[in-house]
C-alpha cells in the first residue's frame, strides 16, 4: 500500500534555487543567532540580576524549548494558512518578546522573553525547510539546503564576536537591540523576496486533520529514524552552547570578545564542512557522505571529555578542537538527511 501523497502542483511564480536560497537562509539564521548572540552576555547577567549560573542557564533552556514546540505549531499552521502569513504571525512574536528582554527589570522577565522569542524564531527553520521541499525534490533540494546551512553557519560564526563586543560597549541590552533589528530585516525580506508556495487551505489544520498528518509521520520508521539522526546532532550543540560561556570565560579566562573569536572555530568549522560536503556532492551522491560524518561525530564525541578524564586544566585548543571536529561531521549529513525526511510527504512539508 502507497501512504505517500500525490505531489501538489506547485504554485507560481518559481523561485530559483539561489533565490530559494538566500530567503531560506535569511528565515534560517534567526534561530542560531538568537542562540549564540546571546551567549557571550550570559556571565554578565548573572550579576546584573545578582542571580546564579543555574538561572541564566535557564535563558537559553527555555528559549530551546519555544523553538521546538514552535515547529509544532508554525509547520502545520503554514499548510493551511501559507507561508507569508505564518512567517509574519511568528516574527511578530519574536519582536514583542526581543522588546520585553530589552526593558526586562529580572531574569524571570528575561526568561519568559527567552521562551517567547524561541517560539517566533522557530518559524524560520521551519519555513526555510518547506519552502524548499514546496519547489524542489531529490539533489537539487539537497544543494538548496546546503546552500542554506552554509549561509546559515556565516550567522552563527559571526553573533558571539558580535554578542561579545555588544556586551562589552552598551551592556547586555545591547544584544536585544540587535536581535531587535534581525526581526525587521527578516519580515521585509519575507515581505519583498518571499513568494508564496502553497495554497490557502484550512482544512489541513482543522484538529482531526492535524492528528491524522502526525499520527502518519509518527508512525512511518522512515521519518522518525531520519529526524531522530539530526536532532541527537544538533541538540548536542545546543546543549554546548548552555555550557561553553562559563567554561570558556570563568573557567579558561576568556573575554565577552575573545569568547567570540573563540566560538568561530564552532561554526567556522560548521561552514568549512558544508564546503567540502557541496565539493564531495560533484563526485558523490550525498547519501554517501553520510558515514564520513557520523564517524567524524563519533571521534569528536569520545575526544570532547578527555580534559576532564584527564584532570587538565582546560584550555580554548582542548575544548573547542574536539567541538570543531564535531560541527565539520554534522555539516557531511544534516542537508541530506534533513531533505530524505520530508521527501515523502509534499502535502505536509511544514
Amino acid at each position: 500500500m502507497n501512504l505517500q501523497p500525490a505531489s501538489p502542483t506547485p504554485v507560481k511564480p518559481l523561485m530559483s534555487e539561489r533565490r530559494v536560497a538566500v530567503v531560506g537562509g535569511i528565515l534560517t539564521m534567526v534561530g542560531p543567532v538568537s542562540m549564540m548572540i546571546f551567549t557571550p552576555a550570559m556571565p554578565e547577567m548573572v550579576n546584573a540580576f545578582g542571580t546564579t549560573e543555574a538561572m541564566v542557564k535557564l535563558t537559553l533552556s527555555f528559549y530551546f524549548a519555544g523553538f521546538a514546540i514552535s515547529q509544532l505549531l508554525c509547520g502545520p499552521l503554514s499548510d493551511g494558512l501559507g507561508r507569508k502569513p505564518t512567517v509574519y504571525s511568528f516574527m511578530g512574536i519574536y519582536l514583542a518578546a526581543t522588546i520585553v528582554g530589552l526593558v526586562a527589570p529580572t531574569i524571570e522577565w528575561v526568561i519568559a522573553a527567552r521562551f517567547m522569542q524561541g517560539l517566533g524564531a522557530g518559524v524560520g527553520l521551519a519555513m526555510a525547510r518547506a519552502i524548499v521541499r514546496d519547489l524542489y525534490t531529490t539533489e537539487s533540494a539537497v544543494r538548496i539546503m546546503n546552500l542554506i546551512i552554509m549561509m546559515l553557519s556565516i550567522g552563527p560564526s559571526l553573533s558571539p564576536l558580535i554578542g561579545g563586543l555588544s556586551t562589552e560597549m552598551a551592556g547586555w541590552q545591547a544584544i536585544f537591540i540587535v536581535m531587535l533589528a534581525m526581526a525587521v530585516v527578516i519580515l521585509l525580506v519575507t515581505r519583498f523576496l518571499m513568494v508564496e508556495t502553497v495554497s490557502r487551505d484550512l482544512s489541513r489544520i482543522q484538529p482531526r486533520a492535524l492528528a491524522t498528518s502526525y499520527r502518519l509521520l509518527l508512525g512511518n520508521l522512515y521519518f522518525m529514524s531520519a529526524s531522530m539522526i539530526p536532532a541527537f546532532a544538533i541538540g548536542a550543540i545546543y546543549a554546548l552552547a548552555t555550557v561553553l560561556p562559563f567554561i570558556l570565560m570563568n573557567r579558561v579566562g576568556l573575554s565577552p570578545v575573545m569568547f567570540g573569536f573563540a566560538m568561530m572555530m564552532q561554526s567556522g568549522s560548521f561552514l568549512l564542512g558544508n564546503v567540502l560536503m557541496r565539493q564531495g556532492m560533484r563526485r558523490f551522491h550525498s547519501s554517501r557522505l553520510i558515514p564520513f560524518g557520523l564517524a567524524l561525530v563519533l571521534v569528536a564525541t569520545f575526544l570532547m571529555p578527555l580534559p576532564v578524564l584527564l584532570d587538565q586544566e582546560p584550555s580554548v585548543l582542548a575544548v573547542m578542537g574536539p567541538v570543531a571536529i564535531y560541527s565539520v561531521g554534522v555539516a557531511f549529513f544534516l542537508p541530506t538527511i534533513s531533505t530524505a525526511a520530508l521527501g515523502p510527504f509534499p502535502t505536509m512539508a511544514g
